[in-house]
């Protein structure tokens, strides 16, 4: 399953996945219970595959950042995001050191743990797909 299909509702607990687009909006199936709702595009939507995590350096894509935590899980569940903002941060550095705490706050690290932990318990363990590019890279190694 990509990201590119994966959406945040506002107001709306959990992700979803969109299933189909209708005249007023979209109809979306939550990963964790299946139930499929009606959004209309008064929603605030937002694709998990647009969001990224701001660094000193770059932005880098939220599929990066749940990639880098399912090598550090070994592709299990991480940290609960009811977890502490001190030990939810402190493990985010161990994944992303160079993140931006200026920037990116403690709402935002817990909502990567409930996200990446909703995703893994749907069945996703491979959050960034190998490009062309990369496999030519990789075998000139």
């Amino acid at each position: 399953m990509s990201l590119q299909k994966i959406l945040s509702i506002s107001g709306k607990p959990g992700l979803y996945e969109l299933k189909a687009q209708t005249r007023g909006g979209f109809v979306a199936e939550s990963l964790a219970d299946k139930k499929k709702i009606s959004v209309n595009v008064r929603h605030n939507v937002s694709m998990l595959s647009e969001i990224a995590i701001y660094t000193h350096t770059e932005e880098v894509p939220l599929a990066e950042v749940f990639q880098k935590l399912a090598d550090k899980e070994e592709g299990k569940e991480s940290l609960s995001h009811k977890s502490s903002a001190n030990e939810l941060t402190t493990h985010f550095k161990e994944v992303l050191p160079d993140f931006d705490e200026g920037r990116v706050y403690a709402s935002d690290i817990k909502k990567v743990y409930q996200w990446y932990n909703i995703l893994v318990n749907a069945g996703v363990n491979t959050f960034v797909e190998e490009t062309p590019e990369a496999e030519e890279k990789s075998t000139e190694e």
